[in-house]
């Protein structure tokens, strides 16, 4: 069986999980082909208040230290994970990757303070072991490997600049190059959940004009908007994704700001939804 038929071709749909009936978008295929769980969250079935209910799963945005831990362990319960261990990254957007590949609590609490010194990805080589990342508008990427690999990765403007996503894929295909060959990323899926879309994402020019720079002119529609989606598919092409593989949930945070946290529609003062991934061992 050639590599790029190990994994089907990505899709995501909408479920609801656990016995809360919480909502996210996954591909059930992909957990059927090679265990891989990847779960983007909304704004429903957690315990916060306020600006934050209801699932926030982001803990440096002012809410309830203990509402944030409980919504992260009712994800856990939900998605059959009950326990397992989380790498949650303080993201600084920027382009540092923090690495699990050991799922001995040792291994996965130095994964989990590296992380914690700044990282805006986490790729994971073990199973066992759940990355989750944290956004508001930012571009969530997961990236899915036939060998049960996979990285999380969050891609706001600056991440996608700085090429957060094409450098997880990097370090996937580094890993993966003994059972995939020099051309693995060309098997990989990737995962885009929601984020603010081009007919919301206004910039200013200088920072239009380093993407048009950076990734053509696809990814400015017009003077005031920038396409983050064609920027990062872009990045991903360049460094061997298929376009195939790539699905994208297709929805826009700021126009939905019921369902998802969106950080500009809320004027600054709101939770975080998530981009959870893991491989549950055999």
């Amino acid at each position: 069986m050639a590599a790029t038929d190990r994994l089907p071709i990505p899709h995501l749909s909408a479920r609801r999980f656990g016995a809360r009936l919480l909502p996210a978008l996954t591909d059930d295929a992909l957990f059927e082909a090679a265990g891989v769980r990847v779960a983007f969250t909304g704004r429903a079935g957690g315990e916060s208040e306020g600006p934050y209910a209801s699932l926030n799963l982001g803990g440096h945005v002012g809410d309830d230290p203990a509402a944030v831990a409980r919504n992260r362990e009712l994800l856990l319960e939900a998605l059959g994970a009950a326990g397992m261990p989380l790498v949650v990254p303080n993201q600084v957007h920027g382009d540092a990757l923090a690495f699990v590949d050991d799922a001995a609590p040792h291994a996965v609490a130095d994964a989990q303070a590296r992380a914690a010194e700044g990282a805006d990805a986490v790729a994971v080589s073990t199973a066992d072991v759940a990355a989750l990342l944290c956004f508001a508008d930012c571009v969530p990427v997961v990236i899915a490997s036939p060998t049960g690999r996979f990285a999380v990765a969050h891609a706001g403007w600056r991440g996608v600049m700085n090429g957060i996503a094409p450098k997880a894929v990097r370090a996937l295909a580094a890993a993966d190059a003994p059972e995939l060959g020099p051309d693995a990323a060309a098997c990989y899926n990737v995962y885009v959940g929601p984020h603010i879309h081009a007919e919301c994402f206004e910039t200013g020019p200088d920072v239009r004009a380093r993407f048009v720079e950076g990734f053509g002119a696809a990814c400015a529609p017009d003077e005031r908007h920038v396409d983050l989606l064609a920027a990062l598919s872009a990045g991903l092409a360049a460094v061997g994704v298929d376009p195939a593989r790539i699905a994208d949930a297709g929805i826009c945070t700021m126009c939905a700001p019921d369902d998802y946290f969106s950080y500009r529609a809320s004027g600054g003062v709101c939770g975080r939804h998530g981009a959870i991934t893991f491989r549950k061992a055999v």
